[in-house]
């Protein structure tokens, strides 16, 4: 097989090597896909990802570029726990098992990866530096322990993300999950809130749907803090809103079901208990709240308005969060419409605070949430709501009842997870010290890899060798910390270890990241666009501020473009094992070969929209390659008949035109099924044509060789076999990007449309540059067109430089 012959060939020439040496003055450039989970098989997903990529990487190279195209694996996480539960097996033996096959499935699809800087997140050499960066942080209070209201299954014994509850069960064992307060671990990603939003201006090569993605997660407000007296006692329930401009139209309290003021009132109240109880196992998905009925119940208490004295209910519901602000909001259902629904359930009142200009607003059948003028206000009435934010404000600062300011949606991140396959938090619990960093001597904290999970707690705290240590501080016997970090945290930083895989001595190597980084070219799903890529991008300004590089020289950022491939469908519906609708890129490799595969998923949709499968596509995209390879059949082949200059002159022009289409689709966005469709129009060019003498044979050898070079990115063993074929004196896939010559798209004649009336009538053959007298003049002495002019007098003349000749006439 040609793909054994080439990969060998390119291994030997060490092509792929991203090279270190500083004499290199070659610019760098830095290609990365997102690195894959390694489950064991490839999918059609991964080969569209990988091979996007990969001919990036490649026509960067053929550019003159030093690329650095690194492979990886993102090792750890909860689907190796279930496999080793499902087959028997420990997840390490699992996970190099599946690194191994799926390492010989990319290297069969010939991808152009550095494999000397290979690296997979279950290994010490790399989760080292991460429980390194995580003592660090505790050192400058980034990372902090404390209790969590957190989703919770008991027979899996672990806390589950929103997204792993699917209708209030958990996604592995179906059995009802419920709210726990436990003990967690946390960075302080709030800290950096403002800065992860300014710097987003920074991202112009980012799709702006994933800009605004990130935007709305770490969701910036302005309002105000407002506390409420909590009636007969020195406690204060404080809330915050947007609306400062509506507070005279509460109504009603509403705080969480986790909330200190709920979980009192249910001490001595068996309903209201109940009622937490049911409120613990609904979903926390922002979605599912928005969505399901709202429930409440009243708590008994009263809390004071800040301004008017006046006693306003507290109830419980089900649609506030004890994670989101403070567990607790104002309801003002008049001008809110969750507020007025709840309102309207339970029978309480609804006080109108806002109207329009005209004064005509009506809340009886529903909620006026715009802007607009203060009615029923006291001193604040006739205020404009912008105004009246200020003015309330002002007023609550003033009395020591509020006081103005920002608030983000984003929370700080809950990195620890209670699990198995995972790295393990370097934090030491001792009865006399407390909690104890683990000391940067003795790290890694290695996980003892053969460990078998068997679904309920994580099998780490019934491992004594590695449970019982010294404590670092006073020698005296503790206890290891069991949880694992999330596996976002070691996913956030492996951009940044590509630039040093090898170094043992830091997490990174300055020079290093100075050299490549940032990320040139980002490519991965958008299903990835809020949480993988914000936590990268707070991970690489962590590793700045920790003086690990310096942030001036590299940037703030990580990834400075970012190309988010669609899905591959199959009959229009997503390819999933569960759904038993895959296609396994080893037959369609074993029955076409790797570089068909490549060329249908490259051409089959632009990279950003979703691909459908198509068998026809993929026999097409066979077919394509044929037809050009008995192309090259035809180099130095002269054919009888007389020399035609001005047909060889015009093929030149269509070569040149079409690199130069070629390299315009992949500079913009890489749009390569545009670039593959143009190879397809020269190829079709070059079989019509018969080279009739020397120089018609030159032009056509010109064109199959720019042919060939263009396709190296996209099938480069085809394109290697071709190269060979016509006599390459380099590798095709080393070769130099082909150039445009701008003599050779000089046209000496152009055709020009005639239209009369606004009706094409024909087209008549002048000079580019033609004058609009002398194009009259050949259209007038054109004899189809000449019939349209007979009997007419010419009115009006409008040329269209290069593209057409417009004649109004009137009858004679």
């Amino acid at each position: 097989m040609i793909e054994d012959k080439w990969q060998k060939l390119w291994d030997e020439a060490g092509i792929d090597i991203a090279h270190e040496d500083q004499a290199d003055t070659r610019p760098t450039y830095y290609c990365l896909e997102m690195f894959p989970y390694p489950s064991g098989n490839l999918h059609m997903g991964h080969v569209r990802n990988y091979c996007l990529g990969d001919a990036v990487a490649r026509y960067k190279r053929m550019q003159g570029f030093n690329v650095l195209h690194p492979i990886g694996w993102d090792a750890f996480g909860l689907p190796a726990e279930n496999a080793a539960i499902k087959h028997g097996r420990p997840p390490a033996e699992w996970t190099y098992a599946n690194i191994e096959q799926m390492r010989g499935q990319l290297k069969r699809l010939g991808l152009s990866y550095d494999w000397s800087r290979e690296i997979a997140t279950c290994k010490p050499e790399y989760y080292r530096w991460e429980q390194w960066m995580f003592t660090k942080l505790m050192e400058k209070g980034l990372a902090y322990r404390k209790e969590a209201e957190v989703n919770w299954c008991d027979p899996c014994h672990t806390v589950l993300a929103n997204e792993q509850v699917e209708d209030g069960v958990c996604w592995r064992c179906d059995t009802p999950v419920h709210k726990k307060n436990l003990a967690q671990w946390f960075i302080k990603i709030t800290d950096y809130a403002d800065e992860l939003l300014n710097d987003l201006d920074e991202l112009k090569g980012w799709p702006d749907k994933v800009v605004g993605m990130q935007r709305n997660w770490i969701g910036k407000s302005s309002g105000a803090e407002v506390s409420f007296q909590v009636e007969g006692s020195d406690e204060t329930l404080d809330i915050f809103t947007t609306r400062p401009d509506t507070l005279m139209g509460v109504t009603y309290m509403a705080v969480a079901a986790a909330h200190p003021l709920a979980l009192r009132a249910a001490e001595n109240n068996a309903e209201l208990a109940a009622f937490l109880e049911e409120c613990s196992t609904i979903s926390t998905k922002e979605a599912d709240v928005a969505t399901m009925e709202k429930k409440g119940m009243a708590l008994g208490i009263n809390a004071i308005h800040p301004i008017t004295g006046e006693t306003v209910p507290v109830w419980v519901a089900n649609f506030v969060l004890m994670s989101y602000g403070t567990g607790a909001v104002m309801s003002v259902p008049a001008h809110d419409e969750r507020d007025y629904d709840f309102a309207k359930k339970y029978g309480l009142d609804i006080k109108q605070v806002i109207t329009n200009a005209a004064g005509d607003i009506d809340v009886s059948e529903a909620a006026f949430t715009d802007a607009g003028v203060l009615i029923n206000s006291g001193e604040f009435d006739g205020l404009k709501s912008g105004k009246a934010k200020k003015t309330i404000t002002h007023w609550l600062n003033t009395h020591g009842k509020g006081e103005e300011r920002t608030q983000f949606r984003l929370r700080d991140w809950l990195v620890s997870r209670q699990r198995y396959w995972g790295t393990p938090i370097p934090v030491i619990h001792c009865d006399d010290c407390g909690t104890v960093a683990v000391p940067e001597q003795d790290l890694p904290v290695v996980l003892p890899e053969h460990l078998q999970p068997t679904g309920g707690a994580s099998p780490l705290a019934d491992c004594e060798e590695f449970v019982n240590v010294d404590c670092p501080q006073c020698g005296e016997a503790a206890k290891r910390e069991t949880d694992t970090f999330d596996t976002f945290m070691e996913s956030s930083w492996y951009m940044n270890r590509y630039t040093s895989a090898n170094c043992d001595t830091a997490m990174v190597n300055a020079d290093a990241m100075e050299k490549w980084s940032p990320v040139d070219q980002y490519i991965g799903g958008v299903e990835h666009a809020v949480l993988h890529l914000l936590y990268a991008r707070f991970y690489h300004k962590l590793m700045r501020d920790m003086g690990l590089f310096d942030g001036d020289k590299v940037g703030s950022e990580p990834f400075k473009n970012l190309l988010t491939q669609g899905m591959v469908l199959l009959d229009g519906t997503k390819m999933s094992k569960s759904k038993g609708n895959t296609v396994d890129p080893k037959d369609i490799i074993e029955k076409y070969g790797a570089d068909t595969a490549r060329l249908f998923t490259l051409f089959a949709a632009p990279p950003e929209r979703d691909l459908e499968w198509s068998d026809k596509g993929v026999e097409g995209a066979s077919r394509f390659l044929n037809r050009v390879w008995v192309l090259l059949d035809k180099v130095g082949n002269t054919y009888q008949g007389q020399a035609d200059a001005k047909a060889t002159k015009t093929l030149r022009r269509t070569i040149h035109t079409h690199i130069q289409r070629v390299t315009h689709a992949f500079e913009q966005g890489f749009a390569f099924n545009v670039a593959i469709a143009a190879m397809m129009e020269l190829s079709n060019a070059l079989n019509a044509f018969e080279a009739r003498d020397d120089e018609g044979v030159a032009v056509f050898e010109e064109g199959a060789r720019a042919l060939v070079t263009m396709l190296a990115p996209l099938v480069p063993h085809f394109a290697c076999e071709c190269g060979e074929k016509l006599g390459f004196e380099t590798i095709a896939v080393m070769a130099a990007w082909p150039e445009v010559d701008e003599s050779a798209l000089v046209q000496d004649e152009i055709n020009l449309v005639v239209q009369i009336q606004g009706k094409k009538r024909g087209e008549i053959i002048v000079s580019p540059d033609v004058s609009q007298d002398d194009a009259l003049a050949a259209a007038q002495a054109d004899k189809v067109i000449s019939k349209w002019l007979e009997g007419n007098q010419i009115v009006k003349v409008i040329l269209v430089k290069g593209r057409l000749l417009n004649i109004v006439v009137k009858p004679a």
